[in-house]
């Protein structure tokens, strides 16, 4: 009988090491995954960046666009 016990013993130690290893493996590439897509995060911040900068300026040039012929507007009026 005690023979049995420590044959079950035996497979389910190993069924656990083999447990344990396959999810060292998978934590591993979840390492690799994470460190890939905070790289990719970093880059699509900078490219946000960019476009937010971009767009502020084009915002500013039409706002400029749209002050100056209110301005030559105004001059017209009081000549």
């Amino acid at each position: 009988m005690s023979l049995e016990l420590l044959t079950t013993l035996e497979e389910k130690i190993q069924s656990t090491l083999d447990t344990m290893e396959l999810l060292a493996l998978e934590l591993e590439e979840e390492k690799e995954k994470n460190i890939e897509l905070s790289e990719e995060n970093k880059q699509l911040k900078i490219e946000h960046h960019v476009w937010n900068e971009k767009v502020a300026g084009l915002v500013n040039l039409l706002r400029e666009d749209n002050t100056l012929p209110n301005d030559q507007e105004d001059q017209a009026a009081t000549a």
